[in-house]
């Protein structure tokens, strides 16, 4: 996710957090300092409130930390590799494989929400513990309030509506039951864009009758709108992809640059008839050496593109997402490198680079699958509107 800074390692995949996190933690932590406990035990001091609400937005984000690590732990129990865990402000996101089997699919998908319940319970425990036996409120109501706000999360990522874990749930069993990942993955994405729409209306009504928290509800109904529209259009594009090989999918030949080469003479020469929006390099031997997006010569200044080297503007081989001609399509995309260019991949045979991969060539398959599918098909949708 753009804007996210690696922090470190939870279960051996980077951890990532969204700039948006702060912003939670100053959100719950003044709801929790200003409003609730106010509420709940009158007569502190400010000080108390301010400190007792950061930490338990900090308890929170741990909360919500704990809840995406339970998915990252169970993907590796899987032998599903996991590619990072980002937290940011509607909670957090584990970027992994896709599960081989339904049943390794379910337990992934629950893990989640099981945890944060469990977590809920424990924080409950602990908080009336804690009033007992030594009479403390203040750190008492704080552990009440994490307990409740897991508990919520817990259920409401049950729902069963994708991007949500419930419906992954939803999917794994309409998968196990059809034998069929993509209906099943298509399944659960309508339910989410339906979701998406409940959630906008009653955040709106909520808006209307002077609630704050119908904003709140808004923005995450708009999130899971777009992220289920979106898989939606992925598990379409996954019936082209079936068994398609990377040279099958690759535009070649394709233009290279020499890494060594001034920006000004990569532009001049290479980069102006260049068909694609990124630039594959090679080095003095001939074998790829990086990648550059084109984007990047428009950020440096005239007068500094006669010195300085594509390389040092470009993405080394080594974070470049590379495979060969005779990979299957899928495979490569589940691990590709993420990109603000979208879809990057170099096709390499040994040490000699034979194509390249870019969204537009997933499209281009993409539109050729859907021509092929209506070929010679009586249209029964006409009257549908």
């Amino acid at each position: 996710m753009n804007g996210s800074v690696r922090i470190g390692r939870v279960l051996g995949a980077p951890l990532l957090v969204h700039w948006t996190v702060p912003l939670l933690v100053l959100l719950f932590g003044y709801s929790l300092g200003s409003q609730t406990l106010p509420l709940w035990l009158p007569g502190r001091s400010n000080a108390t409130y301010t400190v007792a609400g950061l930490l338990g937005a900090l308890l929170l984000v741990g909360s919500l930390l704990a809840h995406e690590a339970a998915h990252a732990f169970i993907a590796r129990r899987k032998d599903i590799p996991v590619q990072d865990v980002t937290l940011w402000a509607l909670g957090g996101m584990t970027r992994m494989g896709k599960p081989r089997t339904a049943g390794a699919a379910f337990l992934v998908a629950v893990g989640g929400p099981l945890t944060s319940l469990v977590v809920g319970a424990a924080a409950l425990g602990a908080g009336v513990a804690v009033n007992a036996l030594f009479g403390w409120a203040v750190p008492a109501a704080v552990l009440v309030w994490l307990a409740w706000v897991n508990v919520l999360l817990g259920v409401f990522n049950l729902l069963p509506a994708a991007p949500l874990d419930g419906g992954r749930v939803v999917q794994s069993v309409i998968w196990w039951r059809t034998g069929d990942r993509d209906r099943a993955e298509r399944a659960a994405a309508r339910c989410g864009q339906v979701l998406g729409f409940l959630l906008i209306a009653g955040g709106w009504v909520l808006l209307l009758r002077g609630s704050l928290g119908g904003l709140w509800l808004m923005v995450i109904g708009f999130f899971v709108l777009v992220v289920a529209g979106a898989e939606r259009r992925q598990a379409g594009m996954a019936a082209a992809l079936h068994g398609v090989r990377a040279a099958d999918a690759m535009s070649s030949p394709v233009e290279t640059c020499p890494d060594w080469l001034t920006v000004e003479r990569c532009v001049d020469d290479v980069a102006m008839r260049a068909r694609h929006s990124v630039l594959p390099l090679i080095d003095f031997e001939g074998r790829p050496s990086g990648l550059v997006d084109l984007s990047r010569f428009a950020g440096i200044p005239v007068p500094q593109r006669r010195t300085v080297r594509v390389r040092d503007v470009a993405t080394p081989l080594s974070q470049c997402t590379t495979c060969a001609p005779d990979d299957l399509l899928e495979g490569v995309l589940e691990r590709a490198r993420p990109s603000r260019s979208g879809i990057r991949v170099l096709v390499t045979d040994g040490t000699l680079l034979v194509g390249v991969i870019t969204a537009r060539d997933i499209a281009r398959l993409a539109q050729r699958h859907s021509l092929r599918g209506t070929k010679g098909v009586p249209n029964n949708d006409a009257d549908d509107g």
